[in-house]
């Protein structure tokens, strides 16, 4: 498991897949979702057993509180040239504009760091949903490209937007664009050395710890 600072995140179990499929028949949740359309449990079971066997994305439920509240992860991971794309969602309506999704992607985003040996990472995110983009600005990440008109939702066309967060002295020109770096909206000044190691600062946000492991065992992404 891994810790946020108010969210765990875990390997998901076949009882959270009716979740799933619950969370995935609102509106609401699909508005701005990969997903268009709802999920049945078959559909839902077949999804967990391929993920399970898909070397190439990890995949974690969410839980806050000791409630199962959504999920997020990574997919299309290239070990060669080491970056992936990340995604999240927060299921529970009851919690949207509580800043736990905000806690979940730098809890994400340190793991992807730190122990997938990451050196970029991305997401895509619809430009309308300005909520969405102002939460992965304040985590580090910096616009990189736009897809003008390349995905025909609630009767429109909507453009895509490309994000980036590179790892610490990773980005282009050694900047660093994680939850650890200094950016024009934190104001953060140079790397300091901490427990031997060249680290960036927080943000002032400062919502999660670097992703470490709860319990006992081993780190086992799956």
């Amino acid at each position: 498991m891994l810790c946020g600072k108010r969210v765990i995140l875990r390997a998901i179990e076949p009882p959270d897949l009716p979740n799933y499929v619950r969370w995935f028949a609102d509106p609401e949740v699909l508005a701005y979702f990969g997903l268009y359309q709802p999920q049945n449990l078959a559909q839902e079971q077949t999804w967990y057993q391929r993920q399970n066997e898909n070397s190439s994305s990890v995949n974690f439920a969410i839980d806050f509180e000791g409630r199962h509240v959504g999920g997020c992860g990574f997919a299309n991971i290239d070990a060669k040239n080491q970056h992936a794309e990340v995604g999240l969602f927060i299921g529970e309506k009851a919690l949207w504009d509580q800043g736990l999704g905000k806690d979940v992607l730098a809890t994400l985003v340190n793991y992807g760091f730190d122990f997938l040996n990451l050196h970029r990472i991305y997401l895509r995110v619809f430009a309308n949903n300005q909520r969405a983009v102002h939460a992965y600005e304040q985590i580090g990440f910096v616009h990189e490209g736009r897809f003008r008109e390349t995905k025909w939702r609630h009767g429109r066309w909507l453009d895509l937007l490309y994000m980036m967060s590179y790892a610490p002295n990773g980005g282009p020109g050694g900047r660093s664009h994680g939850p650890d770096a200094p950016s024009a909206m934190s104001g953060r000044a140079p790397a300091a050395i901490i427990a031997g190691k060249t680290r960036r600062p927080r943000p002032a946000w400062d919502i999660a710890p670097a992703s470490g492991w709860c319990g006992t065992g081993k780190p086992r992404p799956r």
